[in-house]
């Protein structure tokens, strides 16, 4: 497995699910975005919520929170979708991700990051970068590109060709 610690202070956009606050890389974030209509695509995984219209590209729309076992994401003021890129062997795909809400951008150290840990929390740990730590709450540092399997990043990109035919 590759050495996923982190070595020099990065900039991380963190954003809540439910009570947790997650963060991404923010190399991997091109933009927020309010939330707006999605539109479901027919026989596709319940975490796929659907897809949107990205200044006329199609871009599929995943809920992190059903991904992770959690709730299904209910719309607020605050709800928004995060658009990032993923690569998986090699191939890059940008997708929206269905936050509860987005906090902020903030540098962390290295050594205020701690390895993911082994056991005790719902996600499975590959997914986990690292734990990093602001006051007294720990941020759950999100590997973007192992969230998804390959199969599931497939997926994806036929939801997207099958909008875009539409």
């Amino acid at each position: 497995m590759a050495d996923t610690s982190i070595t020099e202070t990065t900039q991380f956009l963190t954003f809540k699910l439910g009570d947790e606050v997650f963060a991404l890389d923010i190399s991997k974030v091109r933009e927020v975005l309010d939330f707006t209509t999605v539109t479901k695509v027919p026989r596709t995984p319940e975490f796929m919520r659907g897809v949107i219209n990205l200044r006329g590209s199609v871009v599929p729309v995943v809920d992190l929170r059903l991904k992770f076992g959690m709730t299904r994401t209910e719309s607020s003021v605050n709800t928004c979708i995060i658009i990032t890129e993923v690569t998986v062997d090699n191939d890059t795909t940008i997708l929206g991700a269905l936050a509860d809400s987005v906090q902020e951008v903030l540098d962390l150290e290295p050594g205020s990051i701690a390895p993911a840990p082994k056991i005790g929390t719902k996600l499975k740990t590959e997914f986990i970068k690292g734990m990093g730590k602001r006051d007294d709450r720990f941020i759950i540092i999100l590997d973007i590109d192992k969230v998804f399997s390959t199969d599931e990043l497939a997926l994806v990109k036929q939801e997207e060709g099958s909008a875009a035919v539409s």
